[in-house]
């Protein structure tokens, strides 16, 4: 018998899944058949085999399409291949809607710092002098309302002025050797403390950036030559193959102009692209998909080596309009598992009554999602909540199909409709603000086979009278 609160917990659209892990694995369903190819296999091979101690690489899609559940799946594949393996997430070390190069240079040293803070390393005396100067800031800058300890600088107290002064001024960056462990980790959590106070401050990070800004070559040389180079040798020595970093939700990251008037995506991955691509070890970033469809994406191209990974929608339809059988066969399963994840897929099959009304219920779930993973779960979710008792009802999942398109037609303009009227009948669409909305939005899906390549409408959206002919 299903458990519906077990299942209703399965379907939690905002959580990747981590394969590495047994019960997150029992959910795992590859898609890569039905979205025109082995991308992460690309990616693994482009670091196994093509390349030395360095790499870089973009990957990109609709927020919500799957991204960091694949990245997982990267990591633990390269892990199995021997590699140390960093990930992160942008969004807990970054402030999304202000993001300067060097908040992201600072964020890897930080994040590869902690993960090998064991390793023993020469004192990087340049680093530690470019972060002492960033210390020199945090303690000038920061108002503390009592007492407090900031690792790798000491401890602080808060004057009459509000302001700090260092009473101890312990190195950020320590020499490793029998009697002192400290090196890397000390540059963890020093630099972790600063990047999370100028997170939460717009002012400090101005500061930050204004100060390390016209020396971020030096600081991108430091990094290589002091932090990298040196910690993929001794991981060499243990036996490892080299040092990857994968930066995810740099998709998310705001679009909204630079004071300088640049839009934020354009100026991190196209303006300060070769800094991103410069770091001396393997990396993936993901990349805003808006930005395949800017009139800068041939100057983006230009920075970095390959060309960005698009991670597809699960393909529901064909290019001719038909339904995609193999598609939403893989959909089917994706949902069944998460309501019977210890059983296989025939037994799963043959219990499809005791979670639906009708086989053709499960169906319409997974066509009218348009293959968007996030959006799949999302609208089974709220299917679950409303109907309250299994098996669910077809009339209980159209009551939530309008609900989501009353939703998302709201805010949609005149000319977007227009727009959206193009891409229904060319299944194509072009550079310009107003696609890139329609894609931010999610009204427009990319879908790829064969090594053809086409957008449709989100389905849901489809059926709204607008669309009609």
């Amino acid at each position: 018998m299903v458990d519906i609160r077990k299942f209703y917990q399965a379907c939690e659209p905002n959580r990747a899944l981590k394969v590495e892990n047994p019960e997150d694995n029992k959910y795992y369903i590859d898609f890569s058949s039905v979205r025109g190819g082995e991308i992460i296999l690309e990616m693994k091979e482009n670091i196994t085999l093509f390349s030395d101690d360095r790499s870089c690489a973009l990957f990109t899609g609709h927020i919500g399409c799957g991204k960091s559940t694949e990245l997982f799946r990267l990591k633990k594949d390269l892990e199995e291949e021997g590699f140390h393996v960093v990930y992160f997430e942008s969004s807990e070390n970054l402030e999304l809607t202000d993001v300067d190069i060097i908040d992201v240079m600072l964020a890897i040293t930080q994040q590869v710092s902690q993960s090998l803070a064991q390793l023993k390393v020469e004192e990087p005396k340049t680093l530690n002098r470019l972060l002492r100067g960033v210390a020199k800031i945090l303690q000038t800058e920061i108002e503390l309302s009592a007492e407090g300890e900031i690792p790798g600088i000491g401890k602080v107290v808060a004057s009459t002025e509000g302001k700090v002064a260092a009473e101890v001024n312990v190195p950020l960056v320590g020499k490793i050797n029998a009697s002192n462990q400290e090196g890397f980790s000390l540059v963890a959590s020093g630099i972790g403390k600063i990047t999370a106070k100028a997170k939460n401050d717009s002012g400090l990070r101005a500061k930050l950036n204004q100060h390390l800004g016209p020396q971020k070559t030096e600081l991108l040389k430091a990094i290589n030559e002091e932090m990298l180079e040196p910690a993929i040798a001794k991981l060499k020595q243990q036996g490892k193959k080299g040092l990857v970093v994968i930066v995810d939700n740099l998709d998310r990251l705001d679009n909204r102009p630079k004071p300088f008037g640049t839009p934020q995506q354009e100026y991190l991955f196209v303006d300060q692209g070769e800094y991103l691509n410069k770091l001396g070890c393997h990396l993936v970033y993901t990349m805003p998909l808006a930005l395949k469809f800017s009139n800068e994406y041939g100057n983006l191209l230009q920075r970095f080596d390959d060309d960005p990974k698009v991670l597809p929608m699960v393909q529901v339809k064909l290019q001719d309009g038909t339904d995609c059988e193999d598609g939403i066969n893989l959909l089917r399963q994706m949902v069944l598992a998460r309501a019977l994840p210890d059983l296989n897929e025939n037994q799963r099959s043959e219990k499809i009554g005791e979670v639906f009304d009708h086989p053709d219920s499960l169906y319409r779930l997974c066509r009218v999602s348009g293959g968007h993973v996030r959006d799949l779960l999302r609208l089974l979710k709220t299917w679950i909540q409303k109907g309250r008792n299994l098996p669910l009802l077809r009339a209980t999942l159209e009551s939530v199909i309008r609900d989501r398109r009353n939703e998302m037609t709201m805010p949609i303009s005149d000319d977007e409709w227009e727009l959206l009227r193009q891409v229904k009948q060319r299944k194509k669409v072009s550079g310009g603000d107003g696609y890139q909305i329609l894609i931010r939005s999610r009204l427009v899906f990319e879908y790829r086979a064969n090594g053809e390549l086409w957008f449709d409408v989100n389905p849901i959206l489809a059926e709204a009278q607008e669309l009609q002919p």
